[in-house]
């Protein structure tokens, strides 16, 4: 499956961005799919995902109560609604997808995005 992210930008402290992934090539519903991100020298961190039907999710506690995963599987495209967004947020965010129960572990993960910077400051 491709996946092509999109939506990040300029954001102050305190705002919302929403990202998007939009999947191509196979079955989006046969993908659990998840949001990484990376911080300037820091390693790709887990951020959110959810299963095939949106019934299984899990976040970082880093976002919880801030950050919702959704997906639309008619459009083939699962969201990052990021809300009270913190300077600590700024990454470059991936989406990826893998086939089978959701993990947190970016090495389950077979197919990702090209990712999206997502800058918070003042």
């Amino acid at each position: 499956v491709q996946l092509q992210a999109s939506g990040g930008g300029l954001v102050q402290p305190g705002g919302s961005l929403t990202l998007s992934c939009t999947a191509s090539g196979r079955v989006f519903t046969s993908y659990s799919m998840g949001w990484f991100r990376q911080a300037p020298g820091k390693e790709r961190e887990f951020v959110a995902v959810m299963n095939w039907n949106g019934h299984q999710k899990d976040y970082a506690d880093s976002v919880k109560g801030r950050f919702t995963i959704s997906r639309d599987n008619a459009k083939n495209t699962v969201y990052l609604q990021m809300n009270t967004l913190r300077p600590e947020d700024t990454a470059v965010y991936y989406c990826a997808a893998e086939v089978g129960p959701i993990t947190t572990r970016a090495d389950r993960f077979g197919s990702w995005g090209q990712g999206t910077l997502v800058t918070v400051s003042s």
